[in-house]
């Protein structure tokens, strides 16, 4: 298992990982297995989307800010007032799974992987770890 670090400059920010996490499988020169990307972080995600318009990163968090605002009131505040950020992160997952094939992830053409920042900005971590068929 391999990690890196992710530095978040907004409290909250979807930033594209996947060309980091390609070199990981071309080190590895695994040609047919699986990828697994997981971030050990609650307030955090990983997520699999289009990563070709900018914009998107923008709409997926201003529409989950409208549906799980940040200044709501919610009873884990009290300890942290991060609780928005929490749900977020428990909707969209802290992992997601990739398929390699002749040693290239079998993404759809317009699909990348991306750090998902609920409670920033901040240093994070993220785990990659490679298996072979």
């Amino acid at each position: 298992m391999q990690s890196f670090i992710v530095r978040t400059k907004k409290r909250q920010e979807i930033i594209e990982i996947t060309e980091r996490i390609k070199e990981f499988v071309a080190k590895s020169k695994v040609n047919s297995g699986t990828c697994f990307v997981y971030t050990p972080h609650t307030t955090a995600a990983i997520l699999i989307n289009e990563n070709y318009d900018k914009g998107l990163n923008e709409d997926i968090i201003e529409n989950l800010e409208r549906l799980i605002p940040s200044n709501a009131s919610y009873k884990h505040n009290k300890t942290d007032d991060n609780a928005h950020a929490h749900i977020k992160a428990s909707i969209i997952g802290p992992s997601e799974t990739i398929l390699i094939k002749d040693g290239k992830f079998q993404l759809g053409r317009w699909q990348g992987i991306a750090f998902c920042e609920f409670d920033g900005p901040r240093e994070r971590k993220v785990y990659v770890k490679i298996i072979k068929d």
